[in-house]
């Protein structure tokens, strides 16, 4: 009962931060990928010139930014567990001291993965769409 109040006050204000977090994180996905696909517009090109379809395209370029995502998510699930799992913490209120204990659950790591995988199928997703639409000549042209 005591610290109801604090954890309401905690949950709203790690959503809100991990909210901001994950759409500056889509936008860094985004960002990387296009320029990742501009390097390659040639290659790209080179592929619908020999006649690939712009649905494999696509699927090849979410597959890889999947792969991407996915080590990600994995890799700082891993540093998550390692640094927080059990770590305990305590604050002084006007309530009196509240001590509480993290638990990184794999409930927890798998919404992080899930989370992890979501902004990389967007962060992919639009890149993607968009060297498709891009004219065979234009991307033979690319540097």
């Amino acid at each position: 009962q005591q610290s109801e109040d604090f954890s309401r006050m905690m949950r709203i204000v790690g959503s809100a931060i991990g909210l901001i977090m994950a759409v500056g994180a889509t936008f860094g996905a985004l960002n990387a990928t296009y320029m990742a696909i501009a390097g390659r517009a040639r290659e790209i090109a080179t592929l619908r010139a020999i006649g690939f379809r712009p649905t494999p395209v696509i699927a090849a370029i979410l597959l890889e930014t999947m792969i991407l995502a996915t080590v990600g998510g994995v890799l700082g699930a891993a540093i998550t567990w390692a640094i927080f799992d059990g770590f305990t913490a305590s604050t002084m209120g006007s309530a009196g001291q509240i001590v509480f204990a993290l638990d990184v659950s794999p409930e927890l790591l798998w919404n992080g993965l899930k989370w992890a995988l979501a902004i990389g199928f967007i962060g992919g997703l639009f890149p993607a769409v968009r060297t498709v639409c891009l004219p065979v000549t234009a991307g033979l042209r690319e540097l």
